[in-house]
């Protein structure tokens, strides 16, 4: 090959790569666009609806009891006898203090309360001679006297020596430390081998309460529908929502832990208790009471997916159109209900939202919508 030839081979090359990219169809024509079908996307039809009317108000959960476990008596820590972070029982057993010095300390003062009792034994009968040789006019008044007033001494003695030996038995059980109340438990302060209770009592646990437990929550002194079950008596039902959104399985009570609205903030701080036998609620979590307030009739509920967050966090849905076109509305939202989202603005009964399909669609392109065949969590009461 020659070097002319070896010149033209890059330009046949780029010819012959311009006629393939001739051949090729163009993605962007508009032509070749209005051509393809529209797309199919999932709609619902907005319906008004009867659905509960509710409050959401921040709060957070408490113990119902708390009670912190501490050193009666001072020793050595022996033992501990429960695993932290575990559910304890009423005077379970949780600490064992040397108990050596106590019962030392018992059998000397069950010792002092046997001579006392000798003692006193033998006042009685000194006192029941002295009153028989009274009688016969052997012994003095004054001697009877005597023999009295030291068996009363000796009785006196014995009472003494019994409580002492009572309280000594007492700190020889504060040794062995047990749980005041029921409830869980947190870490151990102290350790074994650790010297407690020496000049004050020593804080070794902490025991919460939490089954039931206690949602503490402000409202505002205009909500009168809160005030309307004073002590939770009535109907009012109080539900507690997680963050994830999901809601507590159980109802709780409605209690009043205040019956004063604050003059600062204008508010009045309620309690509601929740059963919590499975332990899941934990106190200190920053948790959502929602409080029932009647009925909401002709709400208009969209299905919880038909609702889109814009990059502000505002609402918004893909409404279709009697062209079948669509447009992305904002929308001002309500509650979240078991139904769907409530749609207090930008909505009206009758029109059609996009639930399902939003990958390819963009404002004003035409689709072909069919039945959404999802189903929502709950169904709300069509308004007659």
């Amino acid at each position: 090959m020659t070097w002319r030839e070896h010149r033209r081979l890059p330009l046949l090359a780029l010819l012959l790569g311009a006629a393939l990219a001739g051949c090729k169809p163009v993605a962007n024509d508009p032509a070749a666009a209005a051509e393809a079908p529209p797309l199919e996307v999932s709609v619902a039809t907005v319906e008004p609806a009867i659905v509960p009317r509710t409050l959401d108000l921040p709060g957070r959960l408490a113990s119902t009891r708390v009670a912190e476990v501490r050193a009666q008596v001072s020793g050595i820590i022996r033992e501990r006898a429960f695993e932290e972070g575990s559910l304890v029982g009423k005077d379970d057993v949780l600490f064992r203090i040397d108990p050596a010095v106590y019962k030392a300390e018992v059998d000397a003062r069950a010792a002092a309360l046997a001579r006392a009792e000798a003692t006193r034994v033998q006042a009685l009968r000194q006192s029941e001679r002295t009153e028989t040789l009274l009688e016969r006019q052997a012994a003095s008044t004054a001697q009877h006297d005597i023999a009295t007033a030291t068996l009363r001494q000796a009785e006196a003695d014995v009472a003494s020596a019994r409580a002492q030996l009572d309280r000594t038995r007492i700190d020889l059980d504060y040794a062995t430390v047990r749980a005041p109340i029921a409830g869980r438990i947190g870490r151990a302060l102290v350790t074994e081998g650790a010297l407690v209770g020496q000049g004050d009592a020593t804080k070794l646990a902490v025991i919460q309460q939490v089954d039931p437990i206690f949602a503490d929550f402000n409202a505002s002194a205009s909500d009168y529908g809160l005030l309307t079950d004073r002590g939770g008596t009535g109907g009012t039902d109080v539900r507690l929502v997680h963050a994830d959104g999901s809601l507590h399985p159980d109802a709780g009570k409605l209690l009043f832990s205040d019956v004063s609205v604050d003059p600062g903030t204008g508010q009045v701080s309620l309690r509601a208790a929740f059963a919590n036998p499975k332990v899941i609620l934990l106190p200190g979590t920053y948790v959502r009471i929602r409080v029932a307030r009647g009925l909401l009739p002709g709400a208009v509920i969209v299905p919880a997916q038909a609702i889109q967050r814009s990059s502000a966090g505002e609402a918004q849905a893909f409404v279709v159109g009697e062209d079948k076109a669509i447009a992305l509305r904002p929308l001002r939202t309500g509650t979240l209900t078991d139904a769907g989202w409530i749609v207090e603005e930008g909505l009206s009964p009758g029109e059609t939202v996009v639930v399902e399909g939003f990958q390819k669609i963009q404002p004003g392109m035409a689709v072909n919508p069919v039945p959404w065949k999802g189903a929502r969590t709950a169904t709300a009461s069509q308004q007659p």
